[in-house]
Order: C-alpha cells, then structure tokens, then sequence
C-alpha cells in the first residue's frame, strides 16, 4: 500500500499545482477575444494554465500558483485585446510582439499593479497611447510599441513612469511636441522615436535624461539648433537624429562627448565645420554626417579618431583633395565620401589602400572627368564593395581590381569606361552585383561571367555597415535609396554600351540572378531558351539590340519575371502566352516587325499585336456577358435550394509586410 501511495503522489503534485481561479478566468477571456487559436491552449476548460504555451507562474508550491509572464511573441495571433487581463493582478512580464494584434488598447492593460514589462511591438495597433499610464502600475521599466500604428502625441502622463528604463515607439504616427514631463524619467537608459512625425525643436530637458545610453529620435520632424547638453549625458553611447530638419553648427558638448561610440546626424541641414575633437572623442566607432551643409575640407582632427571603424561623410561640399593623413585610419572599415567635390582619383586610391581593412569605398559622384587609374601597385586586399559610379571617368577598367578576391558588390555606371570588359571579372568567387552601364565598353561578353558561383549556388553574405549609411542607385527615372548593401537585388547590369555579339546560353546556370539588363547594345542571334533555368529572375530587359529568331516559349515558366522588355529587335514569330507573359504590356514587344499573338484556327491573317486592354475587351463580347449572366442566375437559384446562399460571416485576415 506504502509502494503504491509513493508511486501516485508526483501525479497527484502535478495536477493540484495549479493557477489561481482569477488568473484562469482572465486567460480564458483573453482567448475568447481573439479570432486564432493559441498552439498549446487548447484545455482551456482545465485548470492547469501553468502548462500553458507561453504562461510562467510563480515558484510557490501549493494549490493556487499565480501567473507571472504571459509570453506569447510570434505566435500568428490577431484578433483584439480585451480587458479581461486586468484580472492577472500579479503578472510582471506581457509580450504580444510579432502578431497580427490589432484594435485600441484597453486601458486595463495599465492597470496591472505588478508589470514591469510590456512588448506589443509589431503588431497592428491603431489610435491614441492610453493616457493615465504609470498610475496603477507604477513598476513598469519596459515599454515597447514600435512598429504599430499609434497616432496623437506621446502622452505627458509618461512622468508617471518613474521606474521607467526603455521607451520604444519607433514606427508609429505619432506627432507633435515632446510634454516637458517627459524629461522627469530619470531612470530611462533607452530611447527610441525613430520613423515618426514629432516636430519643434529638441529640448534642452533632454540633459535630465542622465542615464541616457541610447537616444534614437531618426526620421521625424525636428527642427532648430542641437541643444548644447551632452556633456550631461556622460553614459550616452548612441546618438542617432537623421533625417530629421536640424540646422546649424554641431554643439561643442557634442564633439568632445568622451562616451559617444555611435553618432548619425544624416540628412540633415547641419553646416559649418566638422569640427570633431577626437582626442576627446576616444571612444567613437562609427560617424554619420553625410547629407548636410558642411563645408571646406576634411579637418585633420578627424585622423585622430583612430578607432574609427564606420564614416559618411556624403553629400557635403567638401572638396580638394584626400587629405594625406587619411592613411592613419587603420581601423576604418566603411568609408563613404560620394558627391563631395574630391579630385584626384589617384591621389585617394594610394592613400586609401594604407586602410589595410578598409571592406566598403564608396566614391561616386567625385573626380569629374579624370583618367581611371591603371596602376599595378594599388592594393585592396580586404575589398568586397566599391562604388565608383556617376564620375565620369574615362580608360579601360583598371587591371589592378582583378586582385580585389572578396569583391561581392562593383558599381561602375555612368563613366566613359571603354575597351571590353575583362575576363576576370567573372572569376570572382563572391560577386552578386556588377553594374557596368552607360560606359562605352565594347566587343562581347566574356564567357566567364556566366560561371559566377555566388549567382549560381546563391551563398551571398555581405557584411552590413555599422552606421546607417544610405546607397542610391537609378532605376529609370527615379532615384532608389538602399541602407544595407545586402538589399540590392543580385544584378548583372551591361545596359547601354557598345558590346556586340552573342548572349551566351550559358546565363542559365546562374539561378540566383534577379535582375539582368543587357539593353541598348547591339547584340545579335537568338535569345537562348536556356535563359529559362533563371528561376529567380525578376527582370530581362534585352530591349534595342539586334536580336533575331523567336521567342523561346520556355520562358514563361519564369514564375518570378515582373519586368521583361524585348523590344525594338528583329524577333518573329508568336508571343508566347501563359504565364507572366499574360501580365506584360504591349510595349514589352513593340518594335519586333515579325511578332504577333497566335491566331485561332479560323483565321487566317495575321493578328496584330494587342494590349492588354484591348485583349480583355475582345475576350468580354456579347456572347460573354450572355453566358456569365445566365450561369450567375443559375448559380443563385442553386445555392438558395441548398442553403449555401447566406453563409456564416468570417474575420478577414490581415498580412502586414514590414520593410527595412
């Protein structure tokens, strides 16, 4: 009898371990509000909520366990939040992020005695942020409601929150002023307001934040001169105000800030010198000010930042030339110096190679008109990414880039570059990105750009800049602004040169290419079928050439091709239907004499080549619309006989794409 009791009690302890009464009900109704179901919560009826996918209860051991954290982050939940939470009186932690959420908060959710935590970041929330928080729970030190849709301003009742460490509502519609309240959180370490429409100027309160370590205010509406405060900020480690409407000189406090490692003032219309006191500055690692009023030359305080990792300093009116104590970065890893008036080509390259880990060179828009230097001795061994683009530069393209073995991204465009493209451009291992158009490059394309092995087994790993630099590139007549490298579309763009001949069936092994623009050349012969084998191909535009021959029918089993443009050549024959050859315009095809739409057996002439619209209107004729009206009716009367005419409503599901 003993042996049998021994052997019961650890199943009697497992069951009678359960959560309280109050705290079942609330997660019951919390369920109830919600359209999905909840993986793991499907006993709801049992008492037992401790085992609950995403519930924590307390570590006591008796009969009514209290729970404590209600995790449940990238769960696939939408529906609403009801207030029946209010009833889990001892809970501390609540994460709701990464769902499909949606609705106004409940005003319940801050009445919570005990939370500490609260994340509903990624979701979709609308209205305003609940006034009267901090009130009744008073113990709140996270609160993250970034990538929502939050409107109104941010609640002066924050003060309250006096316990507060992290304040996230990044991504949101929130506008207007900072409360002067906000500025009583002094415990706040974690500021983020970033992709928002708060305006007027940054108060000088901001100094009260004095355990600020991260102050992200990016992409708002902020005005007026920096406040001189941040020798009050003596923890402050970031500091990030792009895109933003600032004016004026940088604050003296701010260049000799010894803590700051990471400062973004982008796009701005900061002017004056970069007036950086390094040698205060010990602790800097990354700097963004590219895209502001800045003027006269580089100042060579900056060379003495020497653990500088990351720097943009773009699109400012800096002009001369590189200065030579550049040389002394050696940490420097990420440069960007496009559109500031540089000359000498020559000049930066030799002082730049002593960056001995430099990996990112973006020099675009500079050295007008200057001969690309050819030089033997010019060395970058650690170079994945060079932007050299819109200068343009004239010769050959230089025989010393074909020792760059970790080239991944080559941008070119809009030079004078002439001669042929070189063989060894198709021999490295890493390359996802070559856009070599507008230059006058000739004769054909080598082979050994189709045996590309990051396009062809898809292994592309860029290393992202630390800072938020921001990369522009032209598609048609609009400008694209990229803030990672690695976003780029794997590309091989030749468009708009002299080359001639072939296009190798070869291209068809590489699979990962999205995007290849072979347009305004004069290439000639067939389009090849094996160009169907790029099944990740999003664009082929192989527009005015002298391409003869049919269209491969092949081709429409590219599922991903949006954009395909083959105009203005020498192809006949039948456009291939079926596909995504259904979706292009007749522009796609114009300028090809001998294409034409198949013809149905009845007819014997040639059937011209049509829009889309004028496509869909030959389709819906008379006899159409006689036989969709009859089966409409027929269709009608047969589900009102089977009962199926009113069926029961249903919740509409909402997929929200979320971009960097």
């Amino acid at each position: 009898m003993f042996l049998g009791l021994s052997l019961q009690l650890p199943n009697l302890n497992s069951e009678t371990l359960t959560c309280n009464p109050d705290d079942l009900r609330a997660l019951n109704g919390f369920s109830n509000c919600l359209v999905s179901t909840i993986p793991g919560w499907n006993g709801t009826d049992s008492p037992g909520c401790c085992t609950w996918t995403g519930v924590t209860c307390d570590n006591s051991t008796g009969f009514d366990r209290r729970v404590v954290g209600l995790e449940l982050g990238s769960k696939i939940l939408s529906g609403k939040i009801c207030g029946s939470l209010v009833g889990l009186n001892q809970l501390r932690v609540l994460n709701f992020s990464h769902n499909f959420l949606q609705g106004s908060l409940p005003d319940e959710l801050f009445s919570l005695p005990n939370i500490e935590i609260i994340d509903i970041s990624n979701n979709g929330f609308v209205g305003s942020i609940n006034k009267g928080m901090c009130t009744i729970s008073t113990k709140i030190r996270v609160l993250n409601f970034s990538n929502n849709y939050f409107s109104g301003q941010v609640p002066q009742d924050l003060a309250n929150c006096t316990s507060l460490q992290h304040l996230s509502f990044d991504e949101n519609i929130l506008s207007g002023s900072l409360p002067e309240s906000f500025f009583q959180l002094k415990n706040l370490s974690e500021l983020n307001l970033r992709g928002n429409s708060i305006s007027g100027s940054l108060s000088n309160g901001i100094g009260n934040l004095s355990n600020l370590v991260k102050l992200e205010i990016s992409s708002n509406l902020f005005s007026g001169v920096l406040p001189d405060i941040f020798m009050r900020l003596a923890r402050l480690k970031l500091f990030s105000a792009r895109s933003n409407l600032f004016s004026g000189h940088l604050p003296t406090s701010l260049v000799n800030s010894p803590s700051l490692q990471m400062l973004y003032l982008n796009n701005n219309s900061l002017s004056g010198p970069i007036n950086l006191n390094c040698s205060a500055m010990k602790n800097l690692v990354s700097l963004g000010l590219g895209s502001n009023l800045f003027h006269s030359p580089i100042p060579d305080s900056l060379f003495s930042c020497r653990g500088l990792k990351a720097l943009d300093l773009a699109r400012n009116n800096l002009g001369g030339e590189l200065p030579n104590n550049f040389k002394n970065l050696k940490s420097l890893t990420q440069l960007s110096l496009s559109n500031t008036s540089l000359s000498n080509i020559l000049s930066a390259l030799t002082i730049l190679q002593h960056c001995s880990n430099l990996s990112m060179l973006v020099l675009s828009m500079n050295f007008h008109d200057e001969q690309m230097p050819n030089d033997e001795n010019l060395h970058f061994e650690n170079l994945n990414s060079l932007l050299l683009s819109n200068c343009q530069l004239r010769g050959p393209i230089p025989q010393w880039l074909s020792r760059c073995h970790k080239l991944q991204f080559l941008e070119l465009s809009w030079n004078h570059l002439g001669g042929n493209i070189p063989s060894w451009v198709g021999k490295f291992d890493s390359l996802f990105y070559l856009d070599l158009s507008n230059n006058s490059l000739k004769g054909e394309i080598p082979k050994s750009l189709t045996e590309l092995q990051s396009l062809i087994s898809g292994k592309v790993t860029i290393e992202g800049p630390i800072s938020a630099f921001e990369f522009y590139t032209r598609q048609g007549g609009s400008v694209l602004i990229y803030r990672q490298l690695s976003s780029f579309r794997p590309t091989i763009d030749l468009s708009c040169n002299i080359l001639h001949g072939p296009i190798w069936p070869g291209f068809g092994n590489l699979k990962r290419l999205h995007v290849l623009n072979l347009n305004e050349n004069k290439f000639s012969g067939p389009i090849p079928n094996n160009l169907s084998c790029m099944t990740d191909l999003e664009k082929l535009d192989l527009s005015h050439n002298k391409l003869s021959g049919e269209i491969p029918y092949s081709l429409i089993n590219l599922c991903f091709l949006s954009n395909f443009n083959i105009s203005y050549n020498q192809l006949w024959g039948e456009i291939p239907q079926g596909g995504q050859f259904d979706t292009f315009p007749n522009t796609s095809f114009e300028g090809n004499n001998g294409l034409h739409y198949a013809q149905c057996a009845c007819q014997s002439e040639q059937i011209p080549v049509l829009s889309i619209t004028e496509r869909k209107r030959t389709i819906i004729g008379l006899p159409f619309k006689i036989g969709a009206a009859t089966g409409f009716v027929l269709t009608v009367i047969c589900c009102f006989m089977s009962g199926l005419a009113l069926p029961k409503p249903h919740k509409r599901k909402y997929i929200r794409f979320v971009t960097s």
